[in-house]
């Protein structure tokens, strides 16, 4: 059974003065990470921000970034919705176009209890064919899934893995549930848990900076795949004033401003998410050069 794996970059979705997106930056951002070495693309996760996009749009999104990637690396599409029926029909329109896997996040603002959680992604799982990717973000929805919960999530059929964006003692528990599935693939979301979550054996991780320095990300797997754990530490160490920059300011925007520095892409963010500051432009160009 196919499960996500390596680094994954969450990609942020180029966004023009008027609001749409912009399609030719997006394709030289796509290959700026695959020619990097990244091994997969995040479309329309919360740095692509797809809540701020019409159901129409997110489908475009997947559909574009589906096309242009053409199976060089693996596909991950944000596909959650409020509603389980519009989550079912966004992800069966994801695996239509030929994504690797859905990412689907727990439900959230209108809150349910543990089995109507269960119930949500048993009937996704039950309804596509497409494997289906926990997204656990509880800094941004307020709803914190026990590391028990997600292992019970975990066996349901066509459900392949977790994106765990939460905290260390999370993670930790986690993979003490999950580690001996061989069909199921720990993901971490933050930048500061890719070397220990690696290093215990995790899958991969999803991120941020996968954007701006991929083919350091990908040297940072490869390193820990080789067992060259104090190699891979100094790489890190090398990282993390890059880490704690992109969340000096409101994200995407601190992303954007990295592409910027770059010559990948000069766009801004949907109302009413900001771009960044000019002074973060300046000391990310930088830090950057």
């Amino acid at each position: 059974m196919y499960k996500p794996y390596g680094m994954i970059s969450a990609l942020p979705t180029p966004m023009l003065e008027s609001g749409e997106i912009d399609y030719e930056s997006y394709s030289k951002l796509i290959e700026h990470v695959i020619s990097g070495g990244i091994h997969g693309v995040l479309v329309g996760g919360s740095t692509g921000e797809y809540s701020l996009m019409t159901f129409e749009e997110r489908k475009e999104n997947i559909k574009f970034v589906t096309e242009t990637v053409n199976k060089r690396v693996q596909v991950m599409a944000g596909t959650g919705c409020h509603r389980t029926k519009d989550t079912i029909e966004l992800t069966q329109y994801a695996e239509s176009v030929g994504v690797d896997s859905a990412l689907v996040i727990n439900p959230y603002y209108m809150v349910t209890s543990d089995e109507g959680i269960i119930e949500h992604y048993q009937q996704v799982a039950n309804n596509t064919k497409v494997g289906i990717v926990i997204y656990h973000y509880p800094d941004a929805t307020g709803v914190e899934l026990a590391p028990e919960l997600i292992h019970e999530i975990s066996k349901i059929e066509g459900i392949i893995g977790i994106k765990n964006t939460a905290d260390g003692i999370h993670t930790s528990k986690l993979f003490a549930l999950v580690k001996d599935d061989p069909d199921f693939a720990l993901l971490t979301g933050f930048e500061d848990l890719f070397l220990p979550t690696l290093a215990l054996g995790g899958a991969g991780a999803i991120g941020l900076v996968h954007n701006l320095v991929p083919d350091k990300i990908a040297k940072l797997y490869e390193l820990i795949q080789e067992d060259k754990i104090q190699e891979a530490a100094a790489l890190n160490q090398t990282l993390l004033p890059l880490y704690q920059l992109l969340e000096e300011e409101t994200v995407p925007g601190t992303v954007k401003a990295g592409l910027k520095a770059l010559g990948i892409a000069n766009t801004t963010c949907r109302s009413p998410l900001k771009p960044a500051s000019s002074e973060f432009e300046a000391k990310i160009k930088a830090y950057l050069n």
